[in-house]
């Protein structure tokens, strides 16, 4: 029911993995499945462009959007994962300032043409960054993606934790940056939700024993929340905790808090614990996870809530359902008509299926590793084609007379071209003449009429040749030289069996033996003459293939000339035995 969005910091892509309820499976989908959500944005996904798998990627049903660091390594990252069944976005962008650039492109985000900008990006003198900070190091951790859906505008971001003062000027710079693009977006008319892991609370409900810790270090209450983050991130909500007189261009407030729209006197609503002192268990956090959502769209949602439950981080997921049907300038809209490029959804209901051409550049997919590749398990989802029938011929066919040489040849040449003759009661279409090297010119050939001829076996054609192997010798044999290919091409002989086109050839060798023809030609005298069929073994041929089928392996050199060892790892995990 409804749309769900989901925001999850993991703490490492991998770690949720370890837990209930998706251990046995271990796979995105399952995760996903158990998670309900529609549209999953992750936080602190701790992976470079090299760490990327294909289970993360190639995820089915599913598309997905990374930012990842461009300088520290297992640190930051964002993700965000949409379900092609019910959502795809029109436009994506990696960073909250916009100077990074699209992929395969030169221009930065907030440079393209106004139709492929999703907007909003600080003008000149509305961000004032301090110290060494600039917009360019602002987007180079991977703190945020950016995906536009005709509904609204969705930002899945992480914001600096505050750990030491160092991290200060960064920590506040990307604060305001992240105020000032949804204010910006808000003013151009557009719906915004912003979701993922922000580091800060809002109030003193919002995290555990708040007032006896600052009592203890002798800081007031009002000091604690005039701090610049959480002054900053209070004066973009409604009903903010704001100390004093607002600032200067943050008068009003843009951004609902769903959590505490739904839940508004709830407590303990945590959402963060301290893995080190182990206090989960006893709830004992902080809530800085959050959904927010722009003020004419509020009333869309109908659920906001924490999974508190789901193991893996030290963060539960949070969430907010939007309903199914959205009220929009006074009338009723299927918020799938709305998820969508236009023409895919109508009323609800599905009009055209998901393609690899709604994928946008940003999407993992299109990177080059993972470029036209699919997952496994598409293998097994796609419905067969049925083979082509071909027409058994009949015995009138097979004996009937052929008129010329040029026809013959035209037939056999036939046979090379179509893997579907025509039927002997249908006539064929003329054929362009074959290449002169393509059949060897012989005399006419008249089957005798008080006799039924036996029907030619039929042996591979030299256009069938061409595209597979006839036997397994056909992997070992040095390719045939022009010579080889000559001599062979003089073997070949139109059968008399009929007009279906085959042809005799030279038997292939294998290394069990071959099987000798059971119609030979004499040309000589335009007539067939069957012979018994035996099986030819050669064991020492056999042998020696079958030894270098099965031998001793060689062993690769080194860049120094000595032979490669080979070394097994016996340390217990995963890595054991390889």
């Amino acid at each position: 029911m409804g749309l769900r969005v989901t925001s999850w910091n993991v703490n490492g892509i991998r770690n949720p993995f370890g837990y209930q309820p998706w251990r046995e499976k271990k796979t995105f989908e399952a995760m996903f499945d158990i998670l309900g959500a529609d549209i999953v944005v992750m936080q602190e996904t701790k992976i470079q462009r090299k760490d990327l798998q294909d289970d993360m990627v190639l995820v089915p049903g599913w598309d997905v959007f990374f930012s990842l660091p461009r300088h520290k390594k297992g640190y930051a990252g964002v993700a965000i994962y949409t379900r092609n069944s019910v959502c795809a976005p029109i436009r994506a962008e990696e960073g909250i300032v916009g100077v990074l650039c699209p992929p395969n492109s030169a221009i930065p985000f907030r440079d393209l043409p106004k139709d492929q900008q999703i907007g909003g990006y600080p003008q000149p003198g509305q961000l004032q960054l301090n110290g060494n900070i600039d917009e360019l190091t602002l987007d180079s951790e991977g703190r945020c993606v950016i995906l536009e859906f005709p509904a609204f505008v969705l930002i899945g971001t992480y914001s600096p934790a505050q750990r030491d003062e160092s991290r200060d000027d960064f920590r506040l710079g990307y604060m305001e940056a992240l105020d000032i693009r949804v204010r910006n977006l808000v003013a151009m008319g557009k719906r915004v939700i912003v979701t993922g892991d922000l580091n800060v609370i809002r109030n003193a409900m919002d995290t555990a024993n708040l007032l006896e810790r600052l009592r203890k270090e002798s800081i007031a209450v009002a000091d604690f929340f005039s701090a610049p983050s959480r002054r900053v991130f209070n004066q973009l909500l409604f009903e903010g905790n704001v100390i004093g007189a607002r600032d200067e261009e943050r008068e009003n407030p843009v951004l609902w808090d769903l959590g505490r729209l739904f839940h508004p006197t709830r407590e303990g609503m945590f959402t963060c614990w301290d893995t080190k002192k182990n206090t989960r268990p006893g709830n004992f956090g902080s809530r800085i996870d959050y959904v927010l959502c722009s003020d004419d769209m509020k009333g869309w949602f109908i659920d906001s809530n924490i999974q508190e439950g789901l193991m893996g981080s030290d963060h539960c997921p949070v969430f907010a359902v939007l309903n199914d049907t959205v009220q929009i300038d006074g009338r009723e809209v299927f918020i799938k008509d709305i998820m969508n490029p236009p023409g895919v959804f109508k009323d609800g209901k599905r009009l055209r299926e998901w393609s690899a051409k709604d994928l946008l550049p940003l999407s993992a997919k299109l990177i080059p590793e993972f470029d036209r590749r699919q997952n496994i398990k598409d293998m097994f989802f796609k419905k067969p084609t049925a083979p082509k029938a071909i027409p058994a011929l009949s015995r009138e066919s097979s004996t009937s007379k052929v008129d010329s040489p040029e026809k013959l040849e035209a037939s056999s040449f036939a046979s090379t071209v179509d893997s579907n003759p025509p039927s002997s009661s249908t006539p064929a279409p003329p054929l362009a003449q074959p290449p002169p090297s393509s059949l060897k010119r012989t005399s006419s050939v008249t089957a005798p009429s008080n006799k039924p001829q036996k029907k030619a076996k039929a042996g591979p054609s030299r256009e069938s040749s061409t595209k597979g192997q006839s036997n397994l010798m056909g992997f070992f044999k040095p390719k045939a030289t022009e010579n080889e290919t000559k001599k062979s091409e003089e073997q070949v002989v139109p059968s008399a069996g009929g007009l279906d086109g085959t042809v005799e050839t030279e038997p292939s060798y294998s290394p069990i033996g071959y099987e000798t023809p059971k119609t030979d030609i004499d040309e000589s005298k335009g007539s067939s003459s069957s012979n018994n069929s035996e099986t030819v073994f050669d064991p020492i041929q056999a042998k020696e293939s079958w030894s270098k089928l099965l031998g001793r392996r060689i062993v690769p050199k080194c860049e120094h000339g000595e032979d490669c060892i080979s070394l097994v790892t016996k340390k217990p995990g995963m890595n054991r035995g390889k």
